[in-house]
Parts: C-alpha cells; sequence; structure tokens
C-alpha cells in the first residue's frame, strides 16, 4: 500500500475506473455476442438491429477511452462482415 496520500487516491480511482470499464466491455462482448447469434439464425432483420445497438455501444466506449479506436474499428469490420453475409 502507498504511503503518500495522493498515491492512496490514484489507487482508489484507478480501482473504480477499473470496475466501470470491466462492465463497458463485457456489456461490449454481449452486444456482440447476440449480434453473431442473431445471423446465426438467419434474421436480417434481428441482425440489423442487434447490429446498430452494438456499433452504438462501440463507439460510446471509444468516446469513454475504454477501447482503441481502432480496435473498434476492427470489430465494427468483422461484425458488419457478418451482418451483410446475412442479407445477401
Amino acid at each position: 500500500m502507498a504511503n503518500i496520500s495522493s498515491s492512496k487516491k490514484d489507487l482508489k480511482r484507478s480501482e473504480k475506473r477499473r470496475v466501470v470499464n470491466q462492465g463497458i466491455k463485457s456489456a461490449l462482448k454481449t452486444f456482440v455476442k447476440k449480434t453473431r447469434a442473431a445471423a446465426a439464425t438467419g434474421n436480417a432483420e434481428a441482425t440489423a438491429v442487434s447490429f446498430t445497438t452494438a456499433v452504438k455501444a462501440l463507439d460510446k466506449a471509444v468516446q469513454r477511452g475504454v477501447i482503441h479506436k481502432k480496435q473498434a474499428a476492427r470489430r465494427k469490420s468483422r461484425l458488419a462482415k457478418v451482418a451483410n453475409a446475412v442479407g445477401k
């Protein structure tokens, strides 16, 4: 444990941020999983809805600094491939 009070505060802050970021990352995985599940069923309408939700969540995570911009772009690209395959 740190001795300096500012270091103690930093530890508390980083722990709070870690917990929040963990929740956001978990939600992202859920949205991606739902999109892939909808695509697996072949329902184009459900896939489109879940895809837009997932993209929105990824963009929000980037804004908050939870994930990197290029990581979000890669995930969106891979999801788009899956979603577009259902539409055809």
